[in-house]
């Protein structure tokens, strides 16, 4: 997920101003404990674990911007340990019948489809006032956040994964929101930032010898995709359900089959995958429209930047100049050619 702090001061006439506020106070902290890697890495003292993962973000950091031609700052650069386990919370919401997510609307960064709070107790008490008004709600728990170049973001200890191809992805899909941005397009901007990251990542393997971790992170990418593409499924039945001429009492029931239909076809997949627990957690949930949201919005235009990207020969620097033509184009136009290029990939001469 990605989370923008406006700027406060300039917002002093904004009915939402208690909002800012926290969202200002939060990144406040956020940034007070921020202290430079470099300097925590003179440290005697450190954890053996935790050394390695700074020096694992601090050579990813560096290659991002030597490698990836992602913005060179001061972001990720520095470490703030916040003593939870996210950084912030996103609320997602969608109507009872229909996939389509309800925006916030935000000063310099445009309209979003979710709303991000520092502490977990203000969008558990947000969320209960959204469902009271009939809206299906999903709250996730978000590791990190950039503020597109706004400030010096840190690496915060939310983002102390195991896995290296997460630490090191990370950053990558963070500096991607920095180089790329479009207003009030979060499927687009999301789904640019997820390809830049795996790209980042297979780059990073290559590059250090790390085949093995390329190979599982591969294997990881494969159940991803079968995974993703089996919520797509649900997404664009329940989708169509929605448009029947159905009383609300019969979508409702259908609605509930479908959710209850995908806990079955999870079992199967992961059957094939002989055991892997990996999103178990996630099919955990009582599921609802909100969660099949974040599909749209991180995976429906990821194959039109791969195209983009391979039309380019895998050279980023032509592939971040096609992508930024698009970004630049009026909203008319962006629409029209989204739309080409996603039914390009469809069409029998590929």
């Amino acid at each position: 997920f990605l989370f923008f702090i406006p700027l406060v001061f300039l917002l002093s006439a904004c009915s939402n101003l208690s909002y800012y506020i926290d969202a200002a106070n939060g990144h406040h902290e956020l940034m007070e404990k921020a202290q430079p890697i470099n300097e925590l890495l003179q440290q005697a003292e450190l954890d053996k674990k935790f050394q390695q993962q700074l020096i694992n973000f601090q050579q990813a950091r560096n290659f991002a911007s030597q490698q990836l031609h992602l913005p060179d700052n001061e972001s990720y650069r520095s470490f703030s340990d916040l003593g939870r386990d996210y950084v912030v919370w996103n609320i997602v919401a969608t109507h009872e019948f229909s996939i389509e997510p309800k925006e916030w609307c935000f000063p310099f960064v445009g309209c979003l489809t979710y709303r991000g709070y520092f502490e977990k107790q203000k969008v558990d008490s947000y969320a209960q006032q959204l469902k009271q008004q009939g809206l299906d709600i999903y709250v996730a728990g978000v590791s990190a956040y950039s503020t597109l170049g706004w400030f010096d973001d840190p690496v915060v200890s939310s983002m102390l994964f195991d896995s290296e191809a997460r630490r090191v992805g990370i950053i990558f899909h963070e500096l991607a929101h920095q180089l790329m941005y479009r207003k009030g397009s979060t499927t687009f901007n999301e789904s640019f930032a997820m390809v830049v990251e795996q790209e980042g990542i297979r780059r990073w393997f290559e590059c250090h010898g790390k085949q093995a971790l390329l190979a599982q992170y591969r294997k990881d990418k494969s159940k991803s995709r079968q995974f993703h593409g089996m919520l797509q499924q649900t997404k664009n039945r329940l989708n169509l359900l929605y448009t029947q001429n159905l009383t609300d009492a019969e979508k409702r029931e259908k609605k509930q089959q479908l959710l209850s239909s995908i806990k079955n076809d999870y079992i199967k997949l992961r059957q094939q995958w002989h055991g892997y627990s990996g999103y178990d957690k996630w099919m955990s949930q009582d599921l609802n429209n909100a969660h099949f949201v974040l599909v749209q919005t991180y995976y429906d235009l990821v194959p039109m930047f791969k195209e983009i990207l391979r039309q380019q020969n895998n050279n980023l620097d032509t592939f971040y100049g096609e992508v930024k033509k698009i970004s630049e184009l009026s909203d008319d136009g962006f629409e029209k050619e989204i739309l080409k290029r996603q039914a390009s990939l469809s069409s029998p001469s590929r």
